[in-house]
């Protein structure tokens, strides 16, 4: 069977022809993305996502160029989406003191608590934006295209997320007072 033909069938949603497809051309696949990752593991990850899209992008392809200049760019893509983000994730990452004192870690604790009970408190959208841009360190185009939303409308729940995290976590730092008891 031509190389065409099981393009064609692919697209189609043939699974004999995707792993036709996947077999033919996996080795060079994953070479290419081994040589950007530098890890083995990382490589099989970011070899996998990059199947994935070019799977979910089959029926884009326009035969303007061959199949396999094609796979090769969505693979690099893929690696080099995945070292960004790899990226993003450590440089967050700080070492860890040599010593905690204890009362930092109580307070640490009572933080992460406050945190935790504010985001819970979101509304989802806001939250799923905030966790993916701060947490995850997603860009907003990115995180449109994963929730089907404009950037623009991702930079403004940001905003407002942000914004009621901030109501929620001063209201949950204010001292909670105590009424007087009523012995008279």
């Amino acid at each position: 069977m031509t190389e065409r033909e099981l393009i064609e069938r692919a697209r189609n949603g043939e699974d004999s022809a995707i792993r036709a497809l996947y077999l033919r051309h996996a080795p060079r696949v994953y070479a290419t993305i081994r040589r950007l990752a530098g890890d083995d593991s990382l490589a099989e990850d970011w070899a996998q996502e990059a199947w994935v899209r070019a799977i979910r992008a089959l029926p884009t392809f326009r035969g303007d160029s061959q199949f396999s200049t094609w796979l090769h760019r969505i693979a690099v893509n893929s690696a080099l989406h995945g070292r960004r983000a790899r990226q993003r994730h450590t440089a967050r990452e700080a070492p860890l003191p040599e010593t905690v004192a204890v009362g930092a870690a109580g307070e640490r604790t009572l933080l992460r608590l406050h945190l935790e009970r504010a985001l819970e408190r979101l509304p989802e959208r806001m939250r799923q934006v905030l966790v993916l841009h701060d947490v995850e360190g997603y860009t907003h185009e990115e995180i449109g295209e994963a929730l089907g939303v404009n950037p623009g409308t991702s930079k403004s729940q940001l905003f407002k997320a942000r914004a009621r995290m901030r109501q929620l976590l001063r209201a949950a730092s204010e001292p909670v007072v105590q009424e007087e008891a009523w012995h008279t």
